[in-house]
């Protein structure tokens, strides 16, 4: 009897231009840190600190990896204003799909797929450490949506709604087809900021110190003494150094605490002095484009809800699964907790898994091949269940396993230098919304050949 693969072959995607991001090293994938990655439908972008490299295999040969498009994309940062990149991710829409860059000094900045500068704005000075993309969309109950981008950095959380970066794209979109866009180009203006700053909320999670990780992860129930409002209230975890994992309620107010106070007040200025310091040394070098100078807003109101202190335990890496209601987290023992983010307790641990890397997956598991079998049959979310999978570089495997307390349903072997991916969770609107569930799912890429695989979805 031949023995099942659950990995699928996607093709290869390898290609002359993937040397200058270090490609022809063994391990050169995983073992550089500076080396980011972003997937998205047939689309993935691999980015150091100067250069991003996306390439595009849609209606590509699988065996010809020269038919790949590619597109590089250099931007202009000033090291001493804006620093260096520090994160990727797509940002996906009805027909409009762009890259947001994340720098070491706190900007945001938002590539089109021909390169050009969509938009630039600067968050709050410090590293942004991690570009987040979660959409839970409720077509039955407003109150019940929640899709946004989240910036997070060490000790400060940042969140876009969906809608207000929506509309600065779709107004971006009509202005690429229209004549002012040509006069704009021709003219040289700063395309970055010709749309305004986009509206977003900033919190401070640093109250147990630094954090490694974090993420929101959905709407939650207001303070029983609460008065009752209009106004939303956010789950966030946060994991780090002093606190395996903290948790907080995040208001849209922004009456807030003394120490959040004096940090939104002398932070931001101190950074200003230095900022304008750099910036006449550097222009002394090299004239810089004129940007008017834009103070971080202040902090609004973060609550603490729970931290878990295990000295010498450190946290790591943070997945969230789609709906949020789960938090797999891997630690600096090897460890992997999985948290239930609504009742904040955690549920399950794996231990032996050093260096391991996380990420949900929903599979069909015993199901009727017979009663699936139709060409005429639509799967629904119901068909699938949530699954995780673990990849322990160290012992070489890929292990998923079924959620939450479900058995292992198999585990495979992969090729040192490998690294998994998944694409970027994609913005809904109300008029692209389909009855057609497309499930999550786990990609390998095997940095040393080039070969790009996904996990099978069908466990019988």
């Amino acid at each position: 009897m031949a023995r099942r693969s659950h990995l699928t072959d996607l093709g290869c995607i390898a290609c002359e231009d993937l040397t200058e991001l270090g490609a022809g090293k063994e391990g050169w994938l995983v073992n550089d840190p500076t080396l980011l990655s972003a997937l998205d439908t047939h689309c993935l972008a691999l980015s150091n600190q100067s250069l991003i490299l996306i390439l595009d295999w849609n209606n590509h040969d699988s065996n010809d990896p020269s038919s790949i498009n590619k597109l590089k994309i250099r931007p202009s940062l000033i090291p001493s204003l804006q620093g260096e990149i520090t994160a990727i991710q797509w940002l996906v829409f009805d027909d409009i799909k762009v890259l947001a860059i994340g720098t070491s000094n706190g900007y945001l900045l938002i590539y089109s797929l021909r390169g050009d500068l969509v938009h630039e704005q600067m968050i709050y000075p410090g590293r942004i450490l991690r570009l987040r993309v979660r959409s839970t969309k409720s077509l039955l109950s407003e109150d019940a949506s929640s899709e946004e981008l989240c910036v997070v950095m060490s000790g400060v959380i940042a969140r876009f709604d969906g809608s207000d970066l929506w509309k600065m794209l779709q107004k971006w979109s009509q202005d690429t087809h229209s004549q002012m866009w040509e006069r704009k180009t021709q003219n040289g203006e700063d395309l970055g900021n010709s749309y305004g700053r986009i509206t977003h909320q900033l919190w401070n999670v640093s109250k147990y110190g630094s954090c490694a990780d974090a993420s929101i992860t959905g709407l939650m129930p207001p303070p029983l003494m609460e008065v009752q409002s209009s106004e939303r209230f956010y789950c966030a975890v946060t994991i780090g150094e002093d606190t395996v994992i903290s948790a907080y309620r995040l208001s849209e107010d922004r009456s807030r605490s003394l120490v959040g106070a004096i940090l939104s007040k002398v932070v931001p200025v101190a950074f200003s002095t230095i900022s304008s310091f750099s910036s006449m040394i550097w222009s002394s070098k090299k004239a810089s484009p004129k940007k008017s100078e834009v103070k971080p807003q202040s902090f609004a109101r973060a609550s603490v809800l729970t931290c878990l202190k295990d000295h010498p335990r450190k946290g790591e890496k943070l997945t969230l699964s789609p709906s949020g209601s789960l938090a797999a987290i891997t630690d600096s023992l090897g460890r992997i907790l999985l948290l239930d983010t609504q009742a904040l307790v955690v549920v399950r641990i794996w231990k032996g898994y050093r260096d391991a890397c996380c990420l949900f997956m929903e599979m069909q598991v015993g199901k009727d091949k017979a009663s699936s079998s139709s060409a005429y049959h639509e799967y629904s979310k119901s068909d699938y269940c949530l699954c995780l999978a673990i990849h322990a570089p160290r012992k070489g495997i890929i292990e998923v396993w079924q959620m939450r307390i479900g058995p292992r349903l198999f585990s495979i072997q992969c090729a040192k230098g490998s690294k998994i991916l998944q694409p970027t969770p994609r913005f809904i609107s109300s008029s692209s919304y389909s009855s057609l569930y497309y499930p999550l799912e786990v990609f390998l890429l095997n940095g040393d050949s080039g070969r790009l695989s996904v996990l099978n979805r069908s466990f019988n």
